[in-house]
């Protein structure tokens, strides 16, 4: 798992903290209901006005993948790629019938069990394309979801900031109720910013980075599976592949 999305929210959200205590304030002053259910509920109601659903019920699983995604290796992907181009080179297409159920990459799997079971070049490549294309819409709603989230939180916060003065203004005959009332009604505004800038929109920037990682291995899986299904020259293979990662390894130098 790539843990810089669980590091900066919580890292976050612990340097906002910790401000509050050393400027002399209480944490539990920001954790008032009505306002974190207002903001909260509020912005996911919101961006459920504007979309559809089922992308409000993949809200919880598209928070969790976000934080918990995988560290993509396309190196790791070359390797396994490699080593098939030369078996298949030796032993025919057919040999890698085996070797493919110890393969971990599901999308590098079903294209190779595609290759083996015959399927022609052109119906391959149109194939996986659709299913890259596929996975492209599918992040791009529920990044999108997120940025939804982000830009409606501090409006609905200024919102419950207006209630709260409202309810001030009521209780100008009790000017002792004043402060508290006050204080929770900026609560709201806190909230919606901090949702805004601290999480959402930083989870919708996760979603589309990580997106495009796994789309670059996915297409860089494409390249390899077409390969061995040529019969290419293994090392002309390894050649090709490494020159499409974002980061190849340096050259070693001749000893």
């Amino acid at each position: 798992m790539d843990p810089a999305a669980i590091i900066g929210l919580v890292a976050a959200f612990a340097i906002v903290f910790t401000s509050v205590i050393l400027e002399g304030g209480h944490i539990g002053s920001l954790f008032l209901v009505a306002p974190l259910l207002l903001v909260f509920g509020g912005a996911i109601c919101a961006t459920m006005t504007g979309g559809t659903l089922p992308d409000t019920i993949a809200f919880g699983k598209n928070f969790i993948a976000a934080l918990t995604a995988k560290k993509v290796d396309a190196g790791a992907s070359v390797d396994t790629i490699v080593k098939l181009a030369e078996r298949a080179r030796k032993e025919g297409l057919l040999a890698l019938e085996d070797a493919i159920k110890e393969v971990n990459d599901p999308f590098l799997k079903d294209g190779l069990q595609l290759a083996v079971d015959g399927t022609d070049p052109e119906e391959l490549r149109e194939i996986l394309e659709g299913q890259i294309e596929a996975k492209k819409k599918r992040d791009k709603n529920a990044s999108k979801y997120f940025e939804n989230l982000g830009a409606f939180a501090p409006t609905i916060g200024i919102i419950g900031t207006t209630t709260g003065l409202i309810h001030a203004l009521e209780n100008l005959a009790e000017p002792e109720k004043l402060g508290h009332v006050i204080a929770a009604a900026f609560v709201a505004t806190l909230w919606g910013l901090l949702s805004s800038n601290l999480m959402w929109l930083p989870i919708s920037n996760r979603i589309k980075r990580v997106s495009e990682l796994e789309v670059d291995q996915m297409n860089l899986s494409i390249e390899g599976i077409m390969a061995i299904q040529a019969g290419a020259n293994p090392r002309l293979v390894a050649q090709k592949l490494k020159s499409l990662l974002p980061n190849p390894a340096p050259a070693k130098a001749a000893a």
